[in-house]
């Protein structure tokens, strides 16, 4: 976490619990750097972030002031807990979504991918070329069916930040996380079987469970605390649930990080049911605050937790490459390997090993997390603006992608039709849910820079989203009423 981040945390902190007042005049920069012990140019630095979270307002000639009003947008709302476990639907919205990916004329906030125009991305791209050109031509050839050596011994020392030991014998490279995750899943049940998930969810897990002619078992999820234990033990009694699927650490779509005693809660709950535990652990290095999150499988010593991750969200999708500590799982796993995809392309994993190797990818991610979290201010200050009165927004507390609620009448599958006709895309919220639920959200990216154009975009979202509950209100002036009401 960079200091800057840091100060403005505190202050922040401060205005929130009322030490500052709303309205009152803010220390001068050079006090607070005398204060903090830092530069002034990270006060300056710490001010603004503060700025994007419309939380203090600069005057000029005058200095920082608290805004008159402020406060965060209220969160998005914990669904109800499934009745039942269902049939996974939603495969034509998701296959819209990874169609429209590769148009050059539209501004894609929908798909879930990091910036690849870093600058601390330039030495990845020159060891890809060197082991390309290695005369050797080890590049070429297959590797071991677990992956390259190096790589595994370079992941098995980056996850010791996790709170996890691994030895390099244990870990499998896979071809991406999605191959992780399937595999895992495809080890551990079979068709009919029912998975506890996170809800809303990964929406790779769920057509996953729908290819393998599996069932979900949709699990309340809090915005900020992340799945409901009480709702998933209560499941656990009713159900033969064969594994629970969850993502703990900034979470997709909604951001959160799971606190350190629930994930332990989780896991006593899964060893008293006698459930393993398939954990994706994607975007957990770029979690806004270090040392990042702990895993769930930090804490598990019997071995029941699947740890999946991937270099795809920070370093670049189209590596493919990712990995799985299965735990007592290791043969059903490396046997789902070998029957699907087989050994994993070896130039990336060489280039990515050499790239852990020689120390550059904490500094690309130390970069990268303090890039996506002024982002999220900022992304988050632009939906408050341009979206209508009461929309609720998630608070990410790391990653790159935001969770938007709107008024429960909405239909963001016919708003994302329109906003394609105007080069815009969004990620639409019935994918992440088995049975089709939050048609009424959608998901935002904001990885990318924070130009005029993706401004542009989110207020023509904006825009639209009101002109469609405007619509609404017109034909149903009734239900208009009644919300107006609640």
């Amino acid at each position: 976490m960079t200091r800057y981040h840091h100060l403005a945390d505190i202050i922040g902190e401060r205005i929130e619990q009322g030490l500052y007042n709303r309205g009152q005049r803010l220390p001068s920069v050079r006090a607070l750097s005398v204060e903090h012990g830092v530069s002034i140019s990270t006060v300056q630095q710490a001010y603004r972030v503060l700025e994007h979270r419309q939380l203090i307002t600069a005057r000029p000639k005058s200095g920082y002031f608290v805004c008159q009003q402020h406060g965060l947008p209220a969160l998005p709302e914990m669904c109800r807990p499934a009745q039942r476990p269902v049939e996974i639907s939603q495969w034509d919205l998701v296959l819209q979504l990874t169609r429209t990916r590769s148009a050059r004329d539209v501004i894609h906030l929908g798909p879930g991918v990091p910036d690849v125009t870093a600058t601390t991305l330039k030495p990845l791209r020159t060891l890809m070329s060197r082991v390309a050109l290695h005369p050797d031509l080890r590049s070429m050839h297959y590797d071991e069916l677990s992956g390259s050596a190096p790589l595994r011994e370079q992941i098995a020392r980056l996850i010791i930040d996790s709170g996890s030991h691994v030895a390099p014998e244990g870990i499998i490279i896979t071809t991406g996380c999605h191959e992780a995750l399937s595999i895992a899943i495809h080890a551990l049940c079979r068709p009919g079987d029912i998975v506890a998930v996170d809800s809303p969810s990964f929406h790779g897990v769920t057509q996953i469970l729908k290819g393998f002619g599996m069932k979900a078992l949709e699990i309340p999820t809090d915005p900020l605390t992340g799945i409901s234990l009480e709702a998933l033990e209560l499941a656990l009694e009713q159900w033969p649930i064969k594994a629970i699927q969850l993502t703990p650490n900034c979470n997709n779509p909604l951001g959160y990080i799971m606190p350190d005693a629930h994930k332990v809660a989780l896991l006593t709950l899964a060893q008293r049911y006698d459930t393993p535990i398939i954990e994706d652990d994607v975007y957990a290095d770029l979690a806004y605050h270090y040392p990042r999150p702990r895993t769930i499988k930090s804490f598990d010593e019997d071995g029941r937790v699947l740890l999946c991750s991937s270099f795809s969200k920070t370093l670049a999708p189209g590596l493919r490459i990712g990995w799985i500590e299965p735990g007592r799982y290791m043969e059903q796993v490396l046997h789902m390997k070998y029957i699907g995809t087989g050994a994993t392309a070896t130039q990336p994993q060489l280039a990515i090993a050499e790239f852990l190797r020689q120390g550059h990818y904490l500094k690309h991610v130390s970069r990268m997390r303090a890039r996506y979290q002024l982002n999220r201010d900022i992304m988050t200050e632009w939906v408050q603006r341009y979206f209508p009165a009461g929309t609720r927004i998630s608070r990410p507390q790391g990653g790159f992608l935001l969770w938007i609620e709107l008024p429960p009448a909405f239909d963001t599958v016919r708003l994302n039709r329109q906003l394609e006709n105007k080069g815009v895309q969004v990620a639409v919220g019935p994918i992440f849910s088995a049975s089709g639920k939050y048609r009424h959200c959608l998901r935002l990216n904001y990885a990318n820079r924070m130009t005029p154009a993706i401004e542009a975009a989110v207020k023509c979202i904006g825009e639209t989203v009101a002109q469609q509950l405007e619509a609404c209100a017109k034909l149903n002036p009734a239900a208009e009423t009644a919300q107006d009401e609640q």
